[in-house]
């Protein structure tokens, strides 16, 4: 039977609709890098022992944190950085600092976050001045913001720690965690490139608590479900972004969320911590699923108008229980960290595909 007009016109209008909310979809990164890349996602793999492999000799880096030198710090072990990141079906591309350094001439690239975002600055930098080791820079680092500038290219790299995204301002009632305000982006504003990462300070209590209350809208709570209080104030950086970002000018990247590996339960070793483990977890599935925080990103994410590139590197990260600094890291034998990472290490793998994405976009 043939559609009425009437019935024929909605059928039209709503084919209209659906092309145009697919359009005003944001890109997401996974697609795009698929896409560029002949169909290879470059986000499930698994970790391959490579003998070429770290991609620098981190004792040539000498503004690296010592709290991410395990070597350094006297780890016995050098296995976890023999270890590359092999897609499923295809290879990443090698990191090229010098074509990294070219493409972004006379650009400002920032790091806003806590320090994972730290780790995976420091890594970058690392990878960077490795690549051209007889180029000039300079390293200044004022309070919350690092700035490492390659003087020859003009390209500075930065790092702004802001752990939350959204503010914590003192009050009289005490220090208060702002879910609905971002005045920290004053900092970050400008920049040609930003990469966004937080999760890990939303979980802490106690002593490790930054703040005293949460504060959204005109409400306090002394307390909120943590994953609750995350995807607000990840909304209201997403918010921020969709207002003031113009794609055109800046590329804005997500970082993902770092997994931590202090329960062996979520890989099968129920009486286990990252301080014993020395390889990988073999093949592409993490025993412990899917990270809640994860979940949380994406569903930000989704909401978004404009573009941001998420860089879904926590799958592969969960399979790397054995790359972090343990006892080696900033508080020696009196400190287990199994949230950082060892340098060299798995943040070199965030960059080779933070890389990958500038070379899709190109």
């Amino acid at each position: 039977m043939a559609l009425s007009f009437h019935a024929g016109a909605e059928a039209f209008l709503a084919v209209v609709v659906m092309v145009v909310v697919a359009l005003l979809q944001p890109i997401n990164v996974v697609e795009a890098i698929i896409e560029k890349s002949g169909g290879c996602d470059y986000f499930q793999g698994s970790w391959v022992f490579d003998v070429s492999y770290p991609l620098y000799d981190t004792n040539k880096c000498p503004f690296i944190e010592k709290e991410f030198n395990c070597q350094k710090n006297g780890r016995p072990d050098k296995l976890y950085q023999k270890y590359k990141w092999k897609p499923s079906d295809c290879n990443l591309p090698r990191f090229d600092g010098q074509d990294f350094l070219k493409r972004n001439k006379g650009k400002k690239i920032m790091f806003v976050g806590d320090s994972l975002s730290l780790n995976q600055w420091q890594s970058l930098t690392c990878m960077l001045y490795t690549s051209v080791p007889n180029a000039k820079y300079t390293d200044v680092r004022r309070e919350s913001l690092s700035i490492f500038t390659f003087t020859e290219y003009n390209v500075s790299v930065m790092f702004f720690r802001y752990a939350f995204l959204v503010d914590i301002v003192a009050e009289k009632i005490g220090r208060v965690l702002k879910l609905d305000s971002i005045e920290g982006s004053k900092i970050w504003q400008g920049a040609d490139t930003l990469i966004f990462n937080s999760w890990h300070w939303w979980l802490h209590t106690g002593r490790k608590q930054p703040w005293d209350f949460i504060q959204e809208g005109n409400k306090y709570y002394k307390d909120m479900d943590r994953l609750v209080a995350y995807e607000k104030g990840l909304s209201t950086w997403a918010k921020w972004i969709d207002s003031n970002v113009d794609p055109k000018r800046t590329n804005v990247f997500f970082q993902g969320v770092s997994p931590d590996h202090t329960n062996g339960n979520d890989w099968n070793e129920p009486q286990e911590n990252c301080g014993t483990q020395k390889q990988p977890v073999s093949g592409s599935r993490y025993p412990g699923g899917p990270h809640p925080a994860e979940i949380v990103v994406k569903k930000v994410l989704s909401r978004m108008v404009k573009p941001v590139c998420l860089l879904d590197v926590t799958l592969l990260s969960q399979l790397r229980k054995d790359g972090h600094p343990s006892v080696y890291g900033y508080g020696g034998h009196l400190d287990m960290d199994c949230s950082h990472w060892c340098l060299a290490g798995v943040p070199d793998t965030w960059n080779q595909i933070l890389y990958a994405a500038v070379l899709s976009q190109h």
